[in-house]
């Protein structure tokens, strides 16, 4: 990457701060461009669901490694809960999501609860012998008794696709019958899943992010106090994919020690650790181990450490020079918050990183862990809550004394408690990593590169003004 003119600014700046002009290019189309990460991680797009309570579950690793990224579990779940989801995302199909299930006598209610968690809208009703017997969907319910059994409500005796089906002879079949979904049956009837017209689709377009077995692909998080190498090796043990070391302040001894330990294991998988903003801390973390560095104090939309301490860094300029420093090194940096448009992700690697870390942004998805409300207006919204703030604390302090765990929370680093807003025209991962994925792909095209190490090294970013990136914003009603 070079700036405009070969000026180098006085200042750090931001993602809002910069932008990217465009170049002669010879790739027609940006199917073209191939978006495969080279730091190890197996990801065929850039994209790291955040290890955040709010944001990385069982539903969000299978999701967002289908479509060729990873999602890295929170250091606070205990290890036996992470060997469980890692073993529940390894069996998931490759193509077909994973169904909602409901018998004929459950309720209207119990379906309604459980509709939120998956972008499909769907509840398949199955007989005893697991086999599809109708669809619910929220249409299905609305006026009726919320104490009324399925069978009443559902759309009985579904069209189904049989397990196996090629995606695009799927959406052919499904698009051709006017149909939205159907259920996925094995040769025995049993329902296996649920594919959409567009998941047929989105198969046909990505590729997912399968270890050596052709599992998905799935990481985890220890923190650096307690014993690390024990909790470090039962991560490894439960079959991970990726091994992420995290505190907020990642250049500290006590992360140096906690690296020597986990290098101690001889893992077999990358190991990332972070976070910092300076090729310094960069240096420090490689040497005592790190493959990857997580870059960036303070910009996600759930952290109050600026505003607390006065740390931290404007991300774009904590990128590129962590990003130079690691490549020296032969290593790798992924660029962790203040994502908030596919801009920013395409600026993100422009400046050198492999893969761009998202957080609150995807909090905000079907796919999150949390639960689904409405405020008064009936938009629908999840909580989310920052990984140093006293929530997050209370429960990584569960088994301390409530003198201790009164001690840890009285002094906090984040939002409790955060509303994060479903967009209606985009309320699942899946919507929001097309949106991104077709911004970085067109920024390629635009930077005349093929893959993401020739657009890091074609890129061109010019310094603008407030009004400038006001002036690059759309304007959805006229003026």
């Amino acid at each position: 990457m070079r700036f405009l003119h070969g000026i180098e600014p006085a200042t750090d700046l931001t993602y809002s701060d910069v932008f990217m002009v465009p170049g002669r290019s010879a790739v027609g189309s940006r199917l073209e461009v191939d978006l495969t990460t080279r730091d190890g991680s197996g990801a065929t797009i850039p994209v790291v669901a955040a290890n955040m309570t709010a944001v990385s579950g069982r539903r969000m690793a299978e999701t967002i490694a289908r479509r060729g990224g990873i999602a890295i579990l929170p250091q606070d779940i205990p290890a036996d809960v992470v060997a469980d989801v890692v073993g529940w995302v390894k069996t998931r199909d490759l193509v077909v999501d994973t169904a909602i299930t409901l018998s004929p006598s459950q309720t209207v209610g119990e379906a309604l609860a459980l509709l939120p968690k998956r972008a499909h809208g769907a509840v398949v009703v199955i007989d005893a012998a697991g086999a599809p017997v109708g669809v619910v969907t929220e249409a299905d319910c609305a006026g009726a008794d919320r104490f009324a059994q399925l069978r009443t409500v559902m759309s009985a005796d579904p069209v189904t696709l049989p397990a196996g089906t090629p995606p695009a002879r799927a959406f052919e079949l499904l698009h051709a019958g006017r149909h939205r979904l159907a259920p996925v049956v094995a040769p025995s009837g049993e329902c296996v899943g649920i594919l959409t017209r567009t998941g047929a689709l989105r198969a046909t377009l990505y590729t997912p992010a399968l270890d050596a077995s052709g599992r998905l692909r799935i990481g985890a998080a220890v923190g650096i106090s307690a014993d690390v190498a024990a909790r470090a090796k039962l991560l490894l043990d439960s079959g991970i994919d990726v091994l992420v070391v995290d505190t907020a302040h990642g250049h500290q001894e006590k992360m140096v020690s906690a690296l020597r330990a986990v290098r101690g294991l001889s893992p077999s998988v990358p190991v990332v650790a972070g976070n910092v903003v300076t090729a310094a801390g960069v240096a420090d973390l490689v040497a005592a181990g790190a493959d990857i560095v997580k870059v960036g104090v303070g910009p996600g939309a759930m952290c109050t450490t600026r505003m607390m301490t006065g740390v931290g860094r404007p991300q774009f300029s904590a990128v590129l020079e962590c990003a130079a420093a690691a490549a020296e090194l032969g290593a790798f940096v992924w660029a962790d918050g203040g994502v908030r448009h596919p801009r920013d992700v395409a600026l993100a690697l422009a400046a050198g990183a492999s893969s761009v870390m998202i957080g609150s942004w995807f909090a905000g998805t079907y796919e999150s862990p949390g639960d689904t409300y409405r405020d008064p207006g009936g938009r629908l919204y999840k909580e989310s809550f920052g990984m140093a703030s006293a929530r997050a604390v209370r429960l990584r302090s569960a088994a301390d004394s409530a003198y201790e765990r009164a001690r840890k929370e009285l002094f906090e680093e984040g939002i409790s408690s955060a509303r994060m807003y479903l967009d209606p025209l985009r309320p699942g991962v899946e919507d929001l990593l097309d949106m991104i994925v077709a911004g970085v792909r067109s920024s390629c095209t635009y930077a005349g590169a093929v893959d993401l190490p020739a657009f890091a090294e074609r890129a061109v970013v010019g310094v603008q003004s407030a009004s400038g990136y006001t002036e690059g914003m759309p304007v959805p009603t006229s003026w």
